[in-house]
């Protein structure tokens, strides 16, 4: 595991190449399969793959230009009726997601949907929520793009490690 986080950094360059339709299964079986609280999974996916939709989504805040370019976005959504903390289930998926397509060669950025504005009267879970017909009572979390890396980045190393922030026992005891 600790070779896989070394090693999984955000891409936001991507080849023009499409995801073996068996990539994006283990993809979803992944996310299918991680944590919630008590057992809830209260997500649900909608995975596109439509460039033209991807190019829309793009468009969803500042800092998404990159999922244009990409194979495959992965829309998180929520029912916060489901259970209360959503939220961290969303970002628990979310990491899944981002620690498998490292797995499979695939590199993928994380794009914050939920709490951003697309305009001043539209936030981006309304824009995100509109363009894939998104029932009113899922909250979209998040949008994580997925491809072919078009980009290189070096692995973490321990020197980039902040053990600084870690303590032992309680607060301000060095670790």
């Amino acid at each position: 595991m600790l070779n896989i986080l070394y090693r999984r950094r955000s891409i936001r360059k991507y080849k023009a190449t499409k995801l073996d339709p068996a990539k994006v299964q283990q993809l979803m079986k992944a996310a299918l399969l991680s944590p919630s609280s008590k057992g809830f999974k209260p997500w649900q996916f909608v995975v596109v793959e439509d460039t033209e939709l991807l190019k829309q989504l793009a468009l969803a805040k500042k800092g998404a230009g990159f999922l244009k370019n990409a194979a495959l976005g992965i829309v998180i959504l929520a029912d916060p009726a489901i259970s209360d903390v959503w939220v961290e289930d969303g970002a628990i998926v979310a990491t899944i997601l981002h620690l498998t397509a490292e797995t499979l060669g695939l590199g993928s950025c994380w794009i914050q949907i939920r709490e951003r504005q697309f305009t001043e009267t539209e936030s981006c879970e309304e824009y995100v929520r509109r363009i894939l017909e998104i029932p009113e009572n899922l909250k979209v979390a998040s949008i994580i793009s997925v491809g072919y890396p078009d980009e290189s980045k070096p692995p973490y190393s321990d020197r980039d490690l902040k053990f600084d922030k870690v303590y032992l026992n309680k607060y301000g005891s060095k670790f």
